[in-house]
């Protein structure tokens, strides 16, 4: 059998050890440390944030950024149901509850609409919403200007689950700095990574600052071991910040891959009928593409559906993907509110992530292409 083509597997860049082993000879493995600090500013820097807090992963990022914010037991948290379960669960943690809001069909991201709808609804039953959680789907900017313009005028704050979107921005402004805190993710499938890993991003140094205490066990400043507050072990360490750091220094090029290999899927299916793929709204939406993500329309394409392409893959051992099952069908989040639109279910059901990583070479992109042209009957 021919070897395995990846969705969107790890793509080194080369420099990675180097400062692996920098903190190998410095005898520096435990966490923190000069990797720490550096990825730190590299991150910042990128994103145009004036601090990150490197952390365990993504989702310890979101659970520090709802204690942040005063999230806790009772309070309900609205949060986009078009996601991977991750942007819920640190809700759950907290004995909190999220209040599903539905997509729009421009960026199959959390409709401004329906959001507004959902603020007023719960406002009404006196449960004004602590904070809201968009997120930007395989890279796709949600509308945070509507989005943020809602939020500010019922004053409720703002994380950007901004996991998949790392290098995406709207209006030249980069994904995770329009809320009051911004999450990133570098799992091992993500445009960059450190194996595992996340992190915060924040103009606000007190936010960030407190984020760095509770991730190390909230430990009082004493010369003895002291809590006053419940802490975590969510800091990264200094051995995988190194390969942050390295990773940091390709990423505009792992960028500018996605993108080409988005742009040749367009190009390839362009003349197929019943082929949608998630776009760029205008010109002010800039995404990542870390995955690249179609819409199938057997109406269209003859009787094709998405599971007959995602098999017609997978027996060349070319690995795809369902777009996420949404949150308001998954069987451990029924009983919670939506506010429903239908797009989520849509896409659900006629979705499909098209293998999309930065290392696939032309050999890969062919066998792809012969796959998809048998199937689709072009």
């Amino acid at each position: 059998m021919q070897n395995r083509i990846w969705l969107s597997s790890p793509h080194m860049g080369g420099r990675e050890m180097a400062y692996v082993q920098e903190a190998y000879d410095m005898n520096w493995v435990a966490p923190l440390g000069q990797n720490v600090d550096e990825f730190e500013k590299s991150i910042a820097a990128y994103t145009h944030s004036a601090y990150a807090s490197a952390l365990s992963a993504g989702t310890a990022a979101l659970h520090l950024a709802l204690i942040l914010l005063g999230v806790g037991r009772g309070d309900e948290v609205i949060a986009q149901d078009f996601t991977f379960s991750a942007t819920i669960n640190p809700i759950c943690y907290l004995g909190a509850k999220p209040v599903f809001v539905d997509s729009e069909i421009d960026t199959w991201n959390i409709c401004p609409v329906a959001l507004k709808e959902a603020i007023e609804d719960r406002i009404s039953n006196g449960n004004k919403p602590k904070a809201i959680i968009p997120v930007h789907l395989y890279g796709m900017p949600a509308k945070m200007k509507e989005i943020h313009d809602i939020a500010d005028f019922y004053s409720i704050p703002i994380i950007e689950d901004a996991a998949e979107a790392l290098g995406s921005s709207l209006k030249s402004k980069m994904m995770g700095t329009w809320g009051k805190l911004g999450v990133l993710s570098f799992n091992g499938n993500k445009i960059i990574t450190t194996s595992g890993g996340g992190a915060l991003i924040s103009d606000d140094l007190n936010l960030i600052e407190k984020s760095r205490f509770l991730a190390t066990q909230a430990r009082d400043n004493a010369l003895h071991y002291q809590h006053s507050e419940i802490g975590y072990n969510y800091r990264m360490s200094n051995i995988v910040a190194g390969i942050g750091r390295g990773q940091m220094e390709v990423l505009n090029d792992r960028v500018a891959r996605r993108r080409e290999i988005n742009a040749w899927y367009k190009s390839l299916l362009k003349d197929v009928a019943g082929i949608r793929f998630q776009m760029e709204p205008n010109a002010n939406f800039y995404s990542n593409y870390w995955l690249t993500a179609i819409i199938v329309d057997p109406k269209i394409t003859g009787g094709i559906t998405k599971d007959d392409i995602y098999l017609a893959l997978e027996k060349e051992n070319i690995e795809s993907r369902p777009l996420w099952k949404p949150m308001h069908s998954q069987p451990v989040f029924f009983d919670f509110p939506f506010y429903k639109t239908g797009v989520s279910s849509y896409l659900f059901e006629h979705g499909l992530c098209l293998p999309s990583g930065s290392n696939m070479t032309d050999e890969d992109l062919a066998r792809i292409a012969k796959t998809l042209k048998a199937v689709l009957n072009f």
